[in-house]
């Protein structure tokens, strides 16, 4: 590793860093005022993408890694609506970003971010289909948390969400979310 190659990923990691503070924008549109950030989004979708992947009989910890790295294009693009998505003449290529992003890093490093976006990106592998379902599937718990709180439009991310699932673990995983509510869990853990 040169001499510059830990100061590459400490870059890196303050840039992914940036995600904690942007705040996933199409939750605007449902009238939600404070909506998740893109590393919570990330983080509970790289949970969803390791259980999904056992579900599926792939590789958790192959399917959790593309599911952590597959939004962090968006510190250079900020988190694009769909909305805003059809006003762009090109959408950014997130292999692209990532190409960017780990300019300078040690090759090691910067392969495995690069490998982990591309899967993501052309999803030819049963892992980067359970991290794409994953990501559905998060969006669809996130919005039956927010239309819990209130939030009705909510709904409209519940049903495009739910259209675009398609292992058969994440339409189970899908259809148990919306049999119960977001705390149902606490009379579980109580033992009621």
């Amino acid at each position: 590793m040169g001499d510059d190659g830990p100061a590459r990923i400490a870059h890196l990691l303050f840039e992914a860093g940036t995600l904690k503070n942007q705040r996933r924008t199409g939750w605007w549109v449902a009238g939600v005022r404070d909506p998740e950030s893109v590393a919570e989004h990330s983080w509970r979708t790289a949970l969803i993408a390791s259980v999904l992947a056992s579900m599926e009989g792939a590789d958790p910890a192959k399917a959790a890694l593309i599911a952590v790295w597959h939004d962090t294009g968006e510190t250079r693009t900020g988190d694009l609506h769909h909305l805003a998505q059809k006003y762009l003449e090109a959408k950014p290529d997130a292999r692209d970003i990532a190409a960017d992003q780990t300019g300078g890093v040690p090759e090691a490093v910067g392969a495995m971010v690069r490998s982990a976006v591309a899967a993501y990106e052309e999803q030819d592998t049963p892992e980067a289909r359970c991290a794409k379902d994953a990501d559905k599937l998060e969006c669809l718990i996130q919005a039956v948390e927010y239309r819990a709180q209130g939030h009705a439009a909510a709904q409209r991310w519940i049903d495009s969400s739910l259209e675009r699932i398609a292992t058969d673990g994440g339409r189970a995983l899908a259809a148990a979310v919306l049999a119960q509510e977001p705390l149902d869990w606490v009379r579980t853990a109580m033992g009621r």
